[in-house]
């Protein structure tokens, strides 16, 4: 997609001609996982009588005049903050599925047991009962699940839990339920994102449109390249060890309930920190297509140690009507110094 230069955000849904015509400010958070998206409206309240009643379900399309507008989701408004001098309004709205009515009961605690069943068939009972349609990754839906225990927990705190122990990601959009491996190549609403290639100019200095800086941090997690799970082997009467990757190995406290489950849930770990190794932050010029759990390619222009594949953990964008356009990329390695191909 080649970008425009003029930046343009359009708001649909409850209210649209008065955000669209008073906006001063928006900022909208990707994030991925549990932590629900968020789009903030900053809006003029100057000449109007009293304070305009704002709610309902609104959306949010934002890209360029010259290159048009991508869809970034719908969501409900969840809190309004006045202020005087100067007069306006911060309206806070979240994704959809996070309303504060809560119906189903998704955020009510809960203490219930599970299995023997699939993570599949589990995720599927949990989040079809609250009225989503589920999507889940072939390869996690056949993982199997002796027995698991939600203890005194919320639905969608317990589903996070889940999908953090076997290194995948669980998200609401819309009216979905996904839960799919990170950096997987379609979005949470199953349509496929592409690759967003980076490139840096020859010319990189603040105040340019083109402006990009970036910080490049290793974590505490490169001391572990393995990983050692235990289980409870009935027929031996005894505690069996499975070791996953190379040493030093990170210990799994957590008896788990079988020697296949011990053993995916080392390996997942391992593939957490393999991925986890390095995280990055870019500052650049705003691009639609950016989305969480989506892919970042930074190209040759690049220096060497920051080139190669990154899954994008959260994208904040946020702008001024048609004054600024930026993005703030945090995103984790992939593939490390891995050449970029066209």
């Amino acid at each position: 997609m080649t970008q425009g230069f003029t930046p343009a955000i359009e708001i649909y849904g409850a209210n649209k001609d008065l955000l669209n015509q008073r906006l001063i400010s928006w900022e909208h958070v990707d994030a991925a996982g549990m932590e629900s998206d968020q789009l903030t409206l900053v809006i003029d309240l100057e000449g109007l009588e009293g304070l305009p009643t704002l709610g309902g379900t609104i959306g949010l399309r934002v890209g360029y005049l010259e290159s048009g507008l991508v869809e970034k989701g719908q969501f409900k408004v969840t809190r309004l903050t006045p202020t005087l001098f100067p007069l306006r309004l911060t309206l806070v709205a979240t994704a959809a599925p996070f309303s504060g009515k809560d119906e189903t009961g998704f955020k009510e605690r809960r203490t219930a047991s599970h299995g023997p069943t699939t993570l599949g068939a589990l995720f599927r009972e949990l989040v079809s009962r609250h009225g989503f349609s589920p999507r889940v990754d072939p390869e996690l839906a056949l993982i199997r699940i002796a027995h698991v225990d939600q203890s005194n927990e919320t639905d969608m705190s317990f589903i996070t839990r889940l999908a953090k122990k076997y290194d995948a990601v669980a998200k609401p959009f819309n009216d979905l339920y996904v839960l799919a491996k990170p950096a997987q190549l379609k979005n949470l609403s199953g349509q496929v994102i592409p690759d967003v290639r980076l490139s840096v100019t020859s010319n990189n200095r603040p105040g340019d449109h083109a402006f990009i800086s970036a910080t490049l941090e290793e974590t505490a997690r490169t001391q572990n390249q393995g990983c050692k799970t235990s289980f409870w082997d009935g027929a031996l009467g005894k505690l069996q060890e499975v070791i996953t990757g190379s040493a030093p190995y990170k210990v799994i406290r957590q008896k788990q309930a079988s020697e296949e489950e011990a053993k995916a849930i080392g390996e997942a770990e391992v593939r957490k920190m393999l991925r986890e190794k390095y995280t990055l932050k870019v500052t650049c010029p705003g691009d639609p297509l950016l989305a969480a759990e989506g892919l970042l390619v930074l190209d040759d222009t690049w220096p060497d140690f920051m080139r190669g594949r990154w899954s994008i953990k959260k994208v904040t964008a946020s702008g001024k009507r048609e004054e600024s356009y930026r993005c703030v990329i945090d995103a984790s390695c992939l593939d490390p110094k891995a050449e970029a191909k066209d």
